[in-house]
């Protein structure tokens, strides 16, 4: 039996509390899905309509998945009856089909030249797409030497271009290339978030990098935003979705690649933190020959795995495994790489931190204290953010109280001094 849609509905309805043409005008097709679906209409009569499956149309409704795709907002509007000036996707089409059998052939020749018109039509010329494009890389070839507050501010712009581009209708070459910047630009914001501690709002914008990757159709892209999501919950959450989000970026991947080398060492990092030591070990010899596989590429830019960097994620899953010996080996091996780079990062003073928690492990609290606080202190203001100053707290916190005097108080104070100034306005 076939469903019908009351055009009504979407005048005169509403869904929790609200008109229902506001969610219309936000394009929220979980809401108009939901919406519809408690007015007894199925998901398998949605899909129907629309041209999805009852499944992924019940996967929409629970917010599993988004829809950003313009053809697919187009067929949501024609297929639910909702006028399509009011979700922004322009006026109805009016084609001119004469009814008369010998003006059929013209109506038809008319009705193809639309067609191919809309199709050609696009917003964006080739040189602004390129000049988005070469701004996106700009943005991730400068990221490793910007405090991360620049780096926000400084891509609201290109993010806002995008954005407003995104929601027109784009061929679909266009578009796969609008959502590549999309993607990067979002995980840049993402990692500039994980600096400031801003776990909420970074988990946010890699979920957004996640599905500009997909929306892409660029594997590499997809690998990329997933490898580096996995760092969020290394630094602010549980170890053990690193491991689950590293796993899902290798299992991505067909070929080796230094993003490869990267999930694989954070989640041999990741293993060794949650004390699954053995089989952190094993995923220390497979980060190496992924690496060695793919080759180095050293571009002192954003999302590049060079060598150095390598070293820091096995000096720190040599530290987590308690191998200390190993742990100082490597981290010397990393520090001497970083300072022959001509590109500041904060990568130093994390590898820092991990000789700082080796030696209080030791019970060298003094000279863990020390090796904390230089670190920080080497860093330039809007750099000490909170991914440093969080991993400098953890060796005052393995500290026993009682034995928190002298060099490991001051460093205690010392954070909280740095703590209060990177909150100032």
């Amino acid at each position: 039996m076939r469903v019908e849609i009351d055009p009504d509905w979407w005048v005169s309805g509403s869904w929790e509390g609200r008109p229902i043409r506001d969610f219309l005008e936000r394009r929220d097709v979980t809401a108009i899905f939901r919406f519809l679906h408690a007015r007894g209409v199925s998901y398998g009569a949605i899909g129907g309509l629309v041209g999805i499956s009852p499944n992924r149309a019940a996967e929409i409704a629970r917010n599993l998945r988004q829809v950003t795709a313009y053809e697919v907002l187009e067929r949501v509007a024609v297929g639910l009856r909702i006028p399509r000036a009011v979700m922004g996707l322009g006026h109805e089409p009016t084609p001119a089909v004469p009814a008369e059998p010998d003006a059929h052939a013209s109506g038809l020749a008319a009705l193809r030249a639309q067609l191919d018109e809309t199709l050609a039509s696009s917003t964006v010329t080739a040189n602004q797409l390129e000049m988005i494009e070469e701004a996106t890389h700009d943005h991730v070839r400068g990221y490793l030497s910007s405090p991360p507050l620049t780096v926000l501010r400084d891509i609201a712009a290109e993010c806002a271009e995008v954005l407003t581009l995104s929601r027109r209708r784009q061929p679909a070459a266009v578009q796969a290339r609008l959502s590549a910047a999309a993607a990067l630009l979002a995980a840049l914001s993402a990692d500039a978030l994980l600096r400031l501690g801003d776990a909420t709002h970074a988990r946010l914008w890699y979920r957004t990098a996640a599905v500009a990757s997909d929306d892409s159709g660029q594997p590499r892209l997809r690998v990329l935003v997933r490898t580096h999501a996995a760092m969020l919950p290394y630094y602010f959450g549980d170890p053990r979705q690193t491991v689950a989000l590293a796993e899902q970026a290798l299992a991505l991947s067909t070929t080796p690649c230094p993003l490869t080398a990267l999930a694989a060492a954070a989640r041999a990092r990741a293993l060794a933190r949650i004390g699954a030591t053995e089989q952190a070990k094993t995923a220390m010899v497979q980060a190496r020959h992924l690496f060695d596989q793919a080759g180095e590429t050293d571009t002192h830019a954003a999302f590049e795995f060079p060598a150095r960097r390598l070293l820091f994620y096995l000096s720190g899953t040599a530290a987590w495994a308690g191998d200390l010996p190993a742990a100082y080996r490597l981290q010397d091996e990393a520090l001497t790489l970083y300072r022959a780079s001509p590109v500041p990062a904060i990568d130093p003073a994390l590898i820092q931190m991990d000789r700082s928690m080796c030696l209080a492990r030791e019970h060298r609290t003094g000279e863990a204290a020390a090796v904390a606080r230089e670190a920080v202190a080497c860093l330039p203001e809007p750099q000490r953010t909170e991914i440093v100053l969080s991993r400098a707290r953890d060796v005052v916190a393995v500290v026993p109280a009682d034995q928190r005097q002298g060099s490991v108080a001051e460093l205690d104070d010392y954070l909280r001094e740095c703590g209060r100034r990177a909150a100032l306005p």
